[in-house]
């Protein structure tokens, strides 16, 4: 049957949400940062202003040339266009459903909310084991950066507590024990 005639599936519109670590728990806000909204919002206009266009020509150039059959411009920018349009749909989303909490409504406080840079060092361990994340939204985690999503088991362990708790959570090495050394809040 030619693909033409067959209808996506809802699922294959949400590619990325099939992933465990982009999906909102149920009954949930969207939170991010300014950071975050700010990059979706600029992803998403990269994608209409720029990349869609340059494809849609390229598109248009290939299926002047005759056969679409055996046209690799025109399969492959047809198929690049689902993909942004698949891209689109879901950042559109996204950001529909945002709610931007700036961290810096927090400034001066010991507890940790969204948008907290907080400083952990496991309870075993020394002032060498500390580290430093930042809790964000789930669009804009990045590990290797130091922000985790808010809804990380650690994240959720520090959510609320304060300066100097002992909070317990489970990581994938097993239970373990941080203290909380410092937090902070600033730009994001």
């Amino acid at each position: 049957m030619n693909k033409a005639f067959v209808k996506e599936s809802q699922d294959d519109d949400e590619e990325e949400e099939r992933s465990p670590s982009l999906r909102l728990p149920a009954g949930s806000k969207n939170y991010m940062t300014p950071r975050g909204y700010a990059a979706l919002r600029e992803e998403l206009d990269q994608l209409v202003r720029v990349e869609r266009p340059k494809i849609v020509e390229v598109v248009a150039w290939a299926a002047s040339n005759g056969d679409r059959s055996e046209n690799g411009d025109y399969i492959y920018g047809k198929k690049r266009l689902r993909e942004i349009d698949r891209r689109l749909r879901f950042l559109s989303k996204r950001i529909d459903h945002a709610e931007v909490v700036d961290p810096r409504a927090h400034e001066g406080k010991d507890q940790v909310f969204f948008g907290a840079t907080v400083t952990i060092c496991d309870v075993r361990g020394t002032a060498a084991d500390e580290q430093t994340w930042q809790i964000v939204g789930i669009d804009e985690a990045e590990v290797g950066a130091g922000r985790i999503s808010w809804i990380s088991p650690l994240a959720r362990a520090l959510l609320k507590a304060r300066e100097g708790d002992v909070v317990r959570f489970t990581s994938p090495a097993g239970v373990r024990e941080v203290e909380i050394v410092e937090v902070r809040y600033g730009e994001a």
